[in-house]
Parts: C-alpha cells; structure tokens; sequence
C-alpha cells in the first residue's frame, strides 16, 4: 500500500492559510505509508507532467489533525515519488491541532503574517 489511507474530502475544519503562509512553514521528510490522501481521483496528465509545479509549492501541503497526516496538495507528486520506488517525501505539515484551541482571530505563532 501507498498510502495510509484514500479519503474523499478534508476531515479537520478550514484552515485559511495562503500560498505565502504555507511558505513560511518549513519542510520535513514524510513517509508515504503515513499520508491519508483528501482526494480520491487524480488527472493522469497532471502525474505525468513534467513542470507540474511550475505554478505552485515545491513541497506538497500536509495538515496534522487528531493524529492523522493529511496530503491536502501534492498527491500527483507523492504519487511519482511512489512510482520512482522512493518511501519518504518532503512536505510542508501544518499542525491544526495546535490551532485548534485557540480562539477566533487569534494569531498563529507557526506562521508569517502576509
């Protein structure tokens, strides 16, 4: 198995973040086993493109919530680290748990303002 798990749809609330939030946070070296999918269908164009993150993040968009690593963006990328044999990526997490108690307007101290 690739994946952790394939799901239909995001589990944890909005989290709002931009592009350039996402940016501040920095990568690490995820296994692959340890990602929940939020998307269960991929375009095969995309997956075999090669500029397919000309427009976008380097690293695919990971969210922590309630013990679980969710690849929001990037599951095209991780697919192909699949396909080249490798068993780890690097990935943006974004940890909502510690987000999560914190009240409305309040900022988060693991992000940039932007």
């Amino acid at each position: 198995m690739i994946f952790k798990a394939v799901r239909d749809g995001r589990p944890y609330p909005e989290h709002g973040l931009t592009l350039r939030e996402w940016a501040t946070v920095p990568p690490r070296a995820v296994r692959l086993d340890q990602l929940i999918t939020t998307k269960r269908e991929l375009a095969l164009d995309k997956l075999l493109a090669e500029d397919s993150t000309f427009y976008g993040d380097l690293f695919p968009h990971v969210v922590a919530w309630h013990g679980g690593l969710y690849l929001e963006d990037g599951l095209h990328r991780a697919l192909r680290a699949a396909l080249q044999q490798r068993t780890t990526i690097n990935v943006r997490v974004y940890d909502m748990s510690a987000t999560a108690s914190r009240p409305a307007g309040a900022a988060d101290p693991g992000t940039a303002a932007g």
